[in-house]
């Protein structure tokens, strides 16, 4: 039996241990904002936060998760919008949205890492997470914003 917690609730998994987190979250829980993009961990569509790091739940076993505590884009904020998805629809960073969930929990553990990080610390922080609309422009802005509202 797999205990973990996820958005601070305990949870306990018995089935099979080989199962992508991003599997339980969505079948299991119906935490369902965390998408499926590439299956592979290199499109970012599927980030969630594991003891606070951005990691891809479609390469990340439910056998990795004992004892960890897991966020999803429902659980960052349980009291209103975080500052990172404020600063999304205030500058009106989605296109088609696909991505934008991975865009935000990405951003979210850059900025609880780095307070006031340049452009070229954002590029690198978020070259993991594909748009295929190309909003980078406005992830950018928004990210800036969000760490001026942080700060």
């Amino acid at each position: 039996m797999i205990q973990l917690k996820i958005n601070g609730t305990a949870q306990s998994f018995s089935g099979d241990p080989e199962m992508p987190l991003l599997w339980y979250l969505r079948d299991v829980l119906g935490l369902t904002g965390s998408k499926f993009g590439c299956g592979v961990g290199l499109c970012g569509a599927c980030t969630v936060h594991v003891n606070g790091q951005a990691k891809r739940s479609c390469v990340m076993a439910m056998r990795d998760t004992a004892g960890q505590e897991i966020t999803t884009v429902e659980g960052i904020e349980m009291n209103g919008l975080h500052p990172v998805q404020k600063a999304w629809m205030q500058i009106n960073v989605p296109q088609c949205g696909y991505c934008q969930v991975g865009q935000i929990m990405q951003t979210i553990s850059l900025l609880n890492s780095k307070k006031n990080p340049t452009n070229q610390e954002i590029d690198d922080a978020m070259s993991g997470n594909i748009c295929r609309c190309g909003t980078y422009q406005r992830i950018r802005a928004a990210i800036k914003q969000a760490a001026e509202e942080m700060a």
